[in-house]
C-alpha cells in the first residue's frame, strides 16, 4: 500500500472536536467541553490508539501532553506554502524514532515516540 491511510481508517469511528458544529456525518461523534478530559477518556476507551489530523488540534494535544506517538508522512515535494505543524509550541518535546517505512513513490512514514512514554510499536 502506497498511501497514508490504513485499511480500517474508513470504517473507524471518527471524533470531531468542535465548539460550533451541531451535527456530523456518518460514523462520527462531536467532542465538546474540556479537551483534556475528553481525550483522556477516549484514550482509555479505544484500546487501539487515536489518530489525529489537522494543525490546531495536534498542537493543543501536544501542549497537554496527550500525544504518545507522532506519525509523520513525508512527501518528496517542497510546496513553499501551507500550514506549519506545531507552530507556537510553548516548549520542545523530545522524541525518539520507533518506526520507519519507505514507499516506492519516495514518500516515507516515521513513527516518533515521546520520551518517557510507555508507547511502543
Amino acid at each position: 500500500m502506497d498511501g497514508t491511510l490504513r485499511p480500517d481508517d474508513r470504517r473507524a469511528k471518527k471524533y470531531v472536536v468542535s465548539s460550533t458544529l451541531d451535527r456530523v456525518d456518518w460514523n462520527a461523534e462531536i467532542v465538546r467541553g474540556d479537551l483534556e478530559k475528553a481525550v483522556q477518556q477516549l484514550k482509555r476507551e479505544s484500546g487501539k490508539g487515536l489518530f489525529v489530523g489537522g494543525v490546531k488540534l495536534p498542537l493543543a494535544l501536544a501542549e497537554l501532553g496527550l500525544i504518545d506517538e507522532y506519525e509523520f508522512v513525508v512527501h518528496p515535494r517542497l510546496a513553499g506554502h501551507g500550514p506549519t505543524l506545531f507552530a507556537g509550541l510553548s516548549k520542545p518535546i523530545e522524541l525518539r524514532l520507533v518506526s520507519r517505512l519507505e514507499f516506492g513513490s519516495g514518500r516515507w512514514r516515521c513513527g516518533m515516540s515521546r520520551e518517557g512514554s510507555h508507547w511502543a510499536c
